[in-house]
């Protein structure tokens, strides 16, 4: 510290409330409103650094630099595995926290450098077209809840008394898409697929992962801004769930209350409402105005001090106030980032994401001895840029497709590569170059090759922020789910030559690729994979890895299957409520070998709702292959005899377990009164009496997912007893 003397802030050993106290309570009404802007500046009478809050973590330490750049967070939740989904997390926390401690002894308190990241983003993937659903978990708030504990918990670490790094669970709330209006969009939601849907992922980060921060959505909610809204922020955040870490707005969302959505006049009156209703730090400058807006008598400066104590809550929780040798995060040497360790989780995390569609024929995995010469043709071969998704950092090294396709195979196999067509172009350019020209040579290394593999989708460039993706034209969503350009055209083309193909996807987002699943042997979906992309996508299709992903979102068959985009109910939305047939379901890859499952048991097959049960629920399952891989078994809730409209039936238990060929073991699962309880239509969380199918399984119960594995899924009745009963949300 820069002070000689020993403020009470300054002990470690006096109580953490009693410190907050002491420092805010030295600050000036200027000084204070200073720390509620993400930039927030220095107090040297205090020893006070300058501190800057804006910090992105989503798949990895972003924008600062080097650092290992995971698979893309719906990539990540294609695993189906929160423990590793927790190490990678906690791997993040390290990697920002030796790249902290490394700034901060060259003084570069800038942009990007804090320990408090803006991740992750749990919002509802509800619909596919939204050019941000690849940030998310997908479409499931249980498979969104159980990944987002995971993440916050990996992040913030497990010391008694400080956080590794702070995470933020992002948008609060009920925010999907347009891109294009979310600055002035009013999404509106009923207190049913409210609570059903768009808030228990939120709940469970904020009770259960203790996550230190939220930021608000830029849209309003039922009128009111997110970022100002006593609904959601007073009535739900604080008062229902207790959250007792800070808010931050989205970044610009302040300003949009008065410029966009015209609640306000004024940004003096915009900052106050965002204040009074619990938003404490703002991403953007409209916050300057809080001292006019105390002198109008439009805030209180006590209601200022709760904001500045909860943000300097989070600094000393980081440990920023306290002797540098008190804090073991302070130890982590820079040496630990983007280390080799780190690369190699890197590729298991994108091993595990890989989705294998179809394998006729089980054209996969190819037998390297067998193959001399391979194409590999397409637009995402050789791209880093569908690699990395959005909000990434920067790795030092790269593997693309193709080159992972070149060091998998057997020394004097020879790997053409052509790129075919771009991904999007389907007119002839100005200098006479047809949107075909790169045909010809992908033919002739496809007719040279025994096998051809070819990287299609699209990238980052089509899809994501608004303003972030220079090629949509949906703003960042997308307004078509087809293979874009002349690729489906190059797909039939090399089809023609009746070779065998593998065709690998990279997207963050569902593709309607029917033409290619009823004709092409082999289809993998490798989302965004990371730096390590081309290894991980390549250990699979040449069997040193057995894919283990699903989907965790529906993939459709048409986009007039789909409502309007800015339709916020979740009416045919989502393998939940989707009426029609998929092309691809939620849940739902396939593996090189088989597993079993028999002997679904419940130890209890009748309960009274008033009691305060946990039902076990066991399965026996075995890999009746002869190749190693992991099961992803899957428990399902239907309500057979609801009173109001429920899920068509909900994930509600899934373990990710690697079984040796021929193993078999039991595998069990606790359900509780709340996993098979409903949410009425005033929003209130009931259990009512009557029949529930439980379905355990490697897959949905449904007949699009039995169709495709040949595999159906087990289930239980459980009757439930008794009158209903009203439990705590």
């Amino acid at each position: 510290m820069a002070n000689r003397e020993k403020y009470l802030f300054q002990q470690p050993d006096q109580p953490l409330e009693a410190r907050i106290d002491d420092l805010v309570g030295r600050l000036t009404l200027e000084e204070k409103v200073s720390q509620m802007l993400y930039a927030s500046s220095a107090i040297g009478r205090l020893g006070i650094f300058e501190y800057n809050w804006w910090n992105e973590a989503l798949h990895g330490v972003a924008r600062a630099g080097v650092a290992t750049v995971f698979p893309q967070a719906i990539g990540m939740a294609a695993a189906f595995n929160w423990q590793l989904l927790h190490e990678v997390a906690s791997v993040i926390a390290t990697e920002g926290r030796a790249k902290y401690n490394a700034a901060c002894r060259y003084e570069d308190r800038g942009i990007y450098k804090g320990l408090t990241f803006w991740s992750p983003n749990i919002n509802i993937f509800r619909d596919p077209r939204w050019g941000r659903g690849q940030e998310t978990y997908g479409e499931d708030p249980y498979l969104t809840g159980r990944l987002g504990v995971a993440f916050i918990t990996g992040l913030q670490g497990d010391d008694p008394k400080y956080l590794k790094a702070a995470a933020c669970a992002k948008h609060y709330a009920v925010h999907s898409g347009p891109e294009l209006k979310r600055h002035q969009f009013n999404a509106q939601v009923n207190q049913k697929d409210l609570r059903e849907t768009y808030l228990p992922a939120f709940r469970d980060a904020v009770k259960e992962a203790k996550v230190e921060a939220v930021m608000g959505a830029y849209n309003r909610v039922n009128g009111e801004p997110a970022c100002a809204s006593t609904e959601l922020l007073v009535k739900i955040l604080r008062e229902e769930w207790g959250f007792a870490g800070h808010v931050v707005s989205d970044c610009g969302a302040i300003k949009d209350i008065y410029a966009d959505h015209k609640v306000v006049e004024t940004p003096v009156e915009a900052a106050a409402l965002a204040v009074n209703n619990g938003c404490d730090l703002n991403c953007g400058w409209v916050f300057e105005h809080l001292v006019e807006a105390v002198k109008q008598g439009l805030l209180s400066e006590e209601t200022i001090d709760r904001a500045v104590k909860r943000l300097f809550k989070a600094r000393f929780k980081l440990g920023m106030f306290d002797p540098e040798e008190m804090v073991p995060y302070n130890q982590i040497p820079y040496e630990v980032n983007d280390c080799a360790e780190h690369r190699q989780l890197a590729r298991q995390m994108a091993r595990e994401s890989i989705v294998l569609l179809k394998n006729e024929n089980s054209l996969l995995p190819l037998d390297k001895n067998k193959i001399k010469s391979v194409a590999v043709i397409g637009p995402n071969a050789d791209s880093r840029d569908v690699l990395v998704g959005n909000y990434f950092g920067t790795a030092s090294k790269y593997v693309p497709l193709l080159e992972g396709i070149q060091q998998a195979v057997n020394e004097g196999t020879r790997v053409y590569y052509a790129q075919g067509c771009d991904l999007r172009t389907t007119e002839m350019s100005h200098w006479g170059r047809r949107p075909t020209s790169g045909f010809a040579e992908a033919l002739t290394i496809a007719e040279l090759a025994d096998v051809v593999i070819m990287g299609m989708g699209i990238s980052p460039k089509m899809e994501g922020e608004q303003g972030a993706s220079a090629d949509s034209d949906g703003g960042g969503d997308r307004l078509g789910l087809d293979l874009p350009g002349m690729q489906e055209e190059l797909l039939k083309a090399i089809h023609a030559m009746g070779k065998p193909i593998v065709l690998v996807l990279f997207n963050g987002s569902p593709l309607t690729i029917n033409w290619a699943h009823d004709n092409i042997p082999a289809i993998i979906e490798a989302w965004y994979p990371g730096q390590e992309g081309g290894n991980a996508i390549a250990d699979v299709i040449f069997g040193d890895y057995n894919p283990s992903g699903r989907l965790p979102v529906t993939f459709v068959k048409s986009i007039d299957q789909l409502p309007d985009f800015e339709d916020y109910s979740m009416e045919n939305r989502t393998y939940r409520f989707f009426k029609d047939t998929p092309l691809y379901p939620f849940g739902y890859g396939l593996s090189y070998t088989k597993f079993a499952y028999a002997d679904l048991e419940l130890d209890q097959y009748e309960v009274d709702a008033g009691s305060d049960f946990t039902i076990r629920v066991s399965v026996s399952v075995q890999n009746s292959g002869d190749r190693a891989g992991a099961a992803v078994v899957q428990l399902y809730v239907q309500d057979q005899e609801a009173s109001v409209r429920v899920p068509n039936w909900e994930l509600q238990g899934f373990q990710k377990i690697m079984f040796e060929p021929g193993e078999s073991r039991r595998v069990e699962f606790a359900l509780t009164r709340r996993k098979l309880a409903l949410i009425d239509d005033d929003g209130r969380c009931i259990l009512e009496p009557g029949k529930f199918t439980i379905y355990v399984g490697g897959q949905q119960p449904d007949a699009r997912s039995a169709e495709l594995t040949g595999q159906q899924v087990l289930n239980q009745v459980l009757t439930v007893t008794g009158n209903p009963v009203e439990l705590e949300y």
